[in-house]
């Protein structure tokens, strides 16, 4: 591994680093109520999130294990230790029966707090696939192709959590319903351009402003392939979420604890103090991978014309288009299509990666984060006869990497604030 490779997996490290709940989660829990405290997690960080609350309540607070309870729902392999609160791995990006189960025990839990109780919300990134619940009249196979049609379709994540929540009867400010009227308390760990509290795990302690016309809208914008149960259930007025100004909010209370702009700043820094002018492109990148990482290649290309030592950096959330049948995520795909457009130049390094350690997949926890390249990947596309272009049309960002050993492999971060992409010019 070169020292550009090393730097680039250490700004990648900061940024996950900054986010962790182990670090910044404490700071931000209640006091303990005059009752019990019912923990209902779900996302990447769920099960870390809940631990580190149950050791502050349990071991700083002092409180005895009969005021605590709770359910924690996270994608598989992203389970920690708990000594009171139930941790179910389930599946992401598509959800699986798990993730039924995880979402029919939080909400009860919720309504069974009272005034004197304190319902502790955890949300993470890939909280909409770890809880589902589907509206009436919906199976979860109807659901979890509805998932599968949203992925595929290149939509921003604020669009897709749009057509969740109003399919979800825990979704869109549900939550909070159920929990009325106990003290509800939201801790969120941002994975969203400009951290909507709405788009987080798709709302479902917040108030939502989107509604059932402007799913179906999106459902006709992408051509979303759906069951007429589902179409029917996004006509019924009864699967309207839950709106601003609802006496369920009145004792809620919803704060972001780790935002990707933060993890960016802690990632710049790295770059920073290793020399690098920083050109920071900002937190809330949104686009198809393949187009933004061209125009990414052509700054890094236009700041080495210029004789500049630079580092090209920026977070959000970019899309996929699936037109093949491959392997691969938007930060593989991303490194891919900046390689094809800088194959043959010298002096610079890609890197990207998703903070939550998997890019994409399959669901399992071995799932890459996301890749890199410099010149030994060029070097090796040489070698191996590799079309850059003909994996791209394949969406096979995953195979490529393999084949030239440039995979970034973290396993779970325990975390998850969107994608960090970095660039370096030498």
């Amino acid at each position: 591994m070169t020292d550009r490779r090393s730097l680039l997996r250490a700004i990648f490290d900061a940024a996950v680093g900054a986010a962790h709940p182990d670090k910044m989660l404490r700071r931000y829990l209640p006091g303990p109520p005059s009752g019990r405290i019912f923990i209902v997690a779900a996302g990447k960080a769920a099960a870390a999130m809940a631990a580190a609350a149950e050791r502050h309540y349990m071991d700083d607070a002092g409180l005895s294990a009969d005021r605590i309870s709770g359910v924690a729902t996270t994608r598989h392999g992203h389970a920690v230790p708990t000594r009171q609160i139930e941790v179910i791995e389930a599946g992401h990006p598509v959800p699986d029966e798990a993730s039924v189960r995880g979402a029919e025990k939080a909400l009860p839990l919720a309504t069974e707090a009272g005034a004197d109780d304190l319902v502790l919300a955890l949300i993470s990134g890939g909280g909409s696939a770890n809880w589902i619940a589907p509206a009436e009249g919906v199976s979860y196979a109807q659901k979890q192709q509805v998932n599968k049609s949203l992925l595929r379709s290149g939509a921003p994540i604020s669009e897709m959590n749009t057509v969740r929540k109003h399919l979800s009867r825990i979704k869109g400010g549900r939550l909070a319903r159920a929990a009325y009227p106990a003290q509800l308390v939201t801790l969120a760990i941002s994975d969203v351009p400009h951290d909507d509290p709405a788009v987080i795990a798709s709302g479902p302690t917040v108030p939502d402003p989107s509604t059932l016309q402007d799913a179906r809208a999106i459902v006709e914008r992408y051509k979303l392939q759906v069951d007429d149960a589902v179409r029917a259930a996004l006509a019924d007025s009864r699967n309207e979420s839950v709106k601003p100004g609802d006496k369920v909010f009145e004792r809620a209370r919803f704060d972001i604890v780790a935002k990707p702009r933060d993890s960016l700043d802690a990632a710049l820094r790295v770059a920073a103090q290793a020399g690098y002018e920083i050109i920071d492109l900002g937190a809330d990148l949104e686009g198809e991978a393949r187009k933004v990482a061209a125009e990414h290649a052509r700054l890094a290309l236009d700041a080495r014309a210029k004789g500049k030592r630079a580092a090209i950096m920026s977070g959000g959330e970019l899309t996929v288009i699936v037109r093949g049948n491959g392997r691969g995520g938007p930060n593989q795909e991303y490194v891919l299509a900046a390689a094809a457009v800088l194959a043959d130049t010298k002096g610079i390094s890609i890197l990207a990666a998703d903070t939550d350690g998997a890019d994409g997949g399959g669901g399992s926890p071995t799932d890459p984060a996301g890749a890199m390249a410099d010149e030994a990947t060029f070097a090796k596309m040489r070698e191996l006869k590799l079309d850059p272009v003909a994996y791209l049309d394949n969406n096979d960002a995953t195979t490529f990497f393999e084949k030239t050993g440039d995979l970034v492999l973290t396993g779970p971060t325990l975390t998850n604030v969107n994608d960090i992409r970095v660039i370096l010019v030498d």
